[in-house]
C-alpha cells in the first residue's frame, strides 16, 4: 500500500506527467511541467526507486558538493503537488522525470497507485516530437485519447497510432484500462531545430492544458522566451539560403493544409484565451460568463544557444538534409501522435 503521510486531501485533481527521452523533442514537455512546479511552488512527496527502473549506464547518476560534502543525485521520477488557488480551484499531481529503461509496466502500476490513492480524475501526459513543421508558423498540439467518449466530449482524437512508442503511450494504455480517464497532447518540434530548449514548443503545450483542464496558467516569461526563441532561428534560417528556402517550402506546406482550420471554434479558443491573459473573466464587460482569472507569476529566461542546433555534424552543412518520407512510427517524421 502506498503511504501518502503528510499529503493533504485535493481538491479535483488532475495528474500532469512528462518523461525526459524519446517523448520530449526539444525537452518541450518536461520542460513544460518543471515550469508548472517552479510557478505553482510545487512539493516532492514520493520519489520511485531509481533502483527498479533505471540503468545507470544508460542514464548515469551524478555527483556534486553541498557545503564541501560529496552527494549523488539518482535518475528518477518523482511525484510533486501544487494547490491551485481562485474562484474556482483544481489542485495538480505534477509527475516529472525520465523514460525507465526497464519494468515499464511495474512502472505504470506504480504511477497509477498514486493516482488511485490521490483521487485523480484525469491524467494529462504531455509529449513532443519532430515534425516537418515550420518554427515561424504557431506549434501544432495534437490532443489524443484511446477513450472514444472522452474524445467526442473533449474534442479530442481517438488515437489511431500503430508502430514503436515510449512510456507516454504505455502510460496512457495503462490509465484506459484501469478505468482513468487519460489525455496525451503532443507538441511538433520542427526537425531541423530540435536541440533543447524549445520555449515555443512548451508554451504551446501549456496552452494547450490550459484549454483542456480549465486553469489559467502563470507563463512568466516564457512568451518572452518564446519569442526570442524564433527570432534567433530566424537570423541563422536568413544566413543560409537553402535553409531559408526549406522553411518557406515547409511555410507554404502548412499554410495549404490548415486552410480548412480557420473555423469559428479555433477562432473562438483564441479569442478566450486572450481574455483570460488581459484578465477578464466570462461575466466580466464585454465578456461572456463570470470571474476574473489571477495574474501571471513570474517566470524564466532561456537563453538561446549557438547555431550548433542548425548544423548537420555529419556533414558540416548549416542545414540538416532534407529527410527522406518517414515511415510510420518513425519518430524523426511528423508522424501523427501516437497514443
Amino acid at each position: 500500500m502506498i503511504e501518502l503521510e503528510g499529503v493533504p486531501e485535493l481538491i479535483d485533481p488532475v495528474m500532469v506527467a512528462a518523461f525526459e527521452g524519446w517523448n520530449d523533442a526539444g525537452d518541450a514537455a518536461s520542460t513544460a511541467v518543471a515550469h508548472l512546479e517552479r510557478e505553482w511552488k510545487g512539493e516532492v512527496f514520493a520519489a520511485l526507486d531509481a533502483e527498479d527502473y533505471y540503468d545507470f549506464q544508460v542514464n548515469r547518476p551524478t555527483v556534486w558538493l553541498d557545503g564541501g560534502v560529496r552527494k549523488i543525485t539518482w535518475p528518477t521520477t518523482r511525484l510533486s503537488v501544487v494547490r491551485v488557488g481562485g474562484e474556482k480551484p483544481r489542485d495538480l499531481v505534477l509527475v516529472r522525470g525520465i523514460e525507465p529503461s526497464m519494468r515499464w509496466r511495474s512502472f505504470c502500476n506504480e504511477i497509477l497507485g498514486f493516482a488511485h490513492e490521490l483521487g485523480v480524475e484525469m491524467v494529462v501526459i504531455l509529449g513532443a516530437l519532430l515534425g516537418d513543421t515550420p518554427h515561424t508558423r504557431p506549434v501544432p498540439v495534437s490532443g489524443v485519447t484511446s477513450d472514444p467518449d472522452l474524445a467526442r466530449t473533449m474534442d479530442l482524437e481517438e488515437t489511431r497510432y500503430e508502430g514503436p512508442t515510449g512510456i507516454v503511450g504505455i502510460l496512457q494504455e495503462a490509465c484506459t484500462h484501469a478505468g482513468v480517464p487519460a489525455v496525451s497532447l503532443w507538441a511538433a518540434v520542427p526537425h531541423y531545430v530540435s536541440q533543447p530548449p524549445n520555449p515555443k514548443a512548451t508554451l504551446a503545450l501549456l496552452n494547450r492544458l490550459e484549454d483542456l483542464i480549465g486553469l489559467r496558467v502563470p507563463l512568466g516569461e516564457l512568451a518572452e522566451d518564446a519569442r526570442a526563441w524564433q527570432v534567433g532561428v530566424d537570423q541563422l534560417a536568413s544566413e543560409d539560403s537553402e535553409v531559408a528556402e526549406y522553411v518557406q517550402t515547409l511555410e507554404e506546406a502548412r499554410d495549404t493544409a490548415e486552410l480548412p482550420e480557420a473555423s469559428g471554434e479555433a477562432i473562438a479558443r483564441e479569442f478566450e484565451r486572450y481574455l483570460r491573459r488581459r484578465d477578464v473573466g466570462p461575466g466580466a464587460p464585454g465578456a461572456p460568463g463570470s470571474g476574473p482569472g489571477g495574474a501571471p507569476g513570474p517566470g524564466h529566461a532561456t537563453e538561446l544557444g549557438d547555431n550548433s542546433y542548425l548544423r548537420d555534424t555529419s556533414s558540416g552543412r548549416t542545414r540538416p538534409p532534407k529527410p527522406p518520407k518517414p515511415e510510420p512510427g518513425d519518430d524523426d517524421g511528423p508522424a501523427d501522435a501516437e497514443d
